[in-house]
């Protein structure tokens, strides 16, 4: 995995836009659809979470986890444009993200309002 591919942004060839303002300039909001999500939840296997802490304690980055928390995030995204397409929205705005872990998973969530 490139670094390329640790970035946020819009995703390719999408026909609806996602911004994390309250507005987009040059465009005016016709319709308040309400709120979309794009939810996942992921766990890690014991390998990895003992992996994880044996390199926590010599420092570094901890590359499967970054990976993983790409995959998550791109999931999320995904989700979230396929809701608001469906529901007719062609921009999501006020778009944010939250990640929550628990015991056993991490949960990784995008709410906005279209």
């Amino acid at each position: 995995m490139g670094i390329e591919e640790y970035g946020g942004g819009q995703l390719a060839q999408s026909d609806v836009l996602v911004v994390t303002t309250n507005d987009v300039p040059g465009f005016h909001v016709k319709q308040v659809i309400g709120e979309v999500f794009g939810l996942t939840v992921r766990s890690r296997h014991l390998g990895s979470q003992i992996g994880a802490g044996l390199k926590s304690m010599i420092g570094g980055e901890l590359r499967g986890l970054t990976k993983t928390l790409v995959q998550t995030r791109n999931q999320a995204m995904e989700r979230l444009v396929e809701q608001a397409r469906s529901r007719g929205a062609n921009a999501v705005l006020m778009f944010r993200f939250d990640v929550t872990e628990t015991a056993c998973a991490h949960t990784h969530h995008s709410g906005a309002v279209a």
